[in-house]
């Protein structure tokens, strides 16, 4: 040890001796590291998957709320045209997630895990993050089952986007297609217009997506022409829904990211 103190006798010895317990220095930490990287990219994990469901719920609602930019341009410009049209209605809205569908391929019905814990009532419309999906029919506690606008038996007043013409869309038991009855052909009306809910009736908001015109047909001695619509709405894929309150609902708020 004194040796050692006071010479550099044992220098290259001490070195040697460094290099040859390297390896074991590294084998002993290596567990340490494992455990420290697991921990790490577990926590990470957890924390984006955290933040993929929050941003994929403002992401929904932010669609939703740009869903009626079109139709109140629209309304807008029929607003300064008439004078005397009164204020739109405003809206809040709560998401919800799809917890079951229904067995049967002909009751186009899903259920919602909000009930009446979040003030849920029976009519509420439901929306995804293209357009109508449909409405509040039954309400539960916890959950809810919410009728789709492509049940056959459901039917929705719509206006045209292009002019206002003004119908009902009926559902057909197809995810893909829905029908407008009783359309005479003497009424301007495109293949490919686009169809908003008219608020009439006092169930749906005015002016949301309902869908687009896909064919139209006359049929030799029928009196309505032969409609049909593709839903907006991604009726047998969407999973994330919102529930819309309106201020007639006895002015609802709602958390925008509750």
């Amino acid at each position: 040890m004194t040796l050692d103190r006071y010479t550099s006798v044992f220098e290259s010895t001490k070195s040697n001796i460094s290099k040859a317990i390297i390896p074991l220095q590294l084998v002993a930490n290596f567990p340490s590291k494992v455990f420290d990287w697991v921990g790490m990219n577990a926590t990470s994990r957890t924390k984006l998957e955290q933040k993929n469901v929050s941003l994929e719920k403002e992401r929904l609602i932010l669609l939703g709320q740009l869903q009626r930019s079109a139709e109140l341009a629209a309304e807008n410009l029929r607003l300064r045209q008439l004078l005397n049209a009164t204020e739109l209605l405003m809206q809040s809205v709560l998401v919800t997630e799809v917890i079951g569908v229904s067995p049967n391929p002909v009751d186009h019905t899903v259920t919602v895990d909000r009930g009446t814990n979040d003030d849920v009532f029976v009519g509420q419309p439901v929306l995804d993050a293209e357009g109508l999906m449909g409405q509040v029919v039954e309400v539960f506690e916890n959950y809810s089952k919410v009728l789709l606008i492509t049940d056959i038996n459901h039917a929705l007043p719509v206006q045209v986007q292009r002019n206002g013409l003004r119908s009902i869309v009926e559902g057909t038991s197809d995810y893909n297609e829905m029908s407008l009855r009783f359309v005479s052909p003497t009424v301007d009306i495109e293949q490919g217009d686009k169809l908003v809910s008219s608020g009439l009736g006092g169930r749906f908001p005015m002016g949301y997506p309902v869908g687009s015109v896909a064919s139209i047909h006359q049929r030799p001695g029928e009196k309505f022409m032969e409609i049909k619509v593709t839903p907006s709405a991604k009726l047998d894929r969407s999973r994330h829904l919102l529930l819309v309150f309106t201020l007639e609902d006895g002015d609802v708020t709602r958390d925008l990211n509750e």
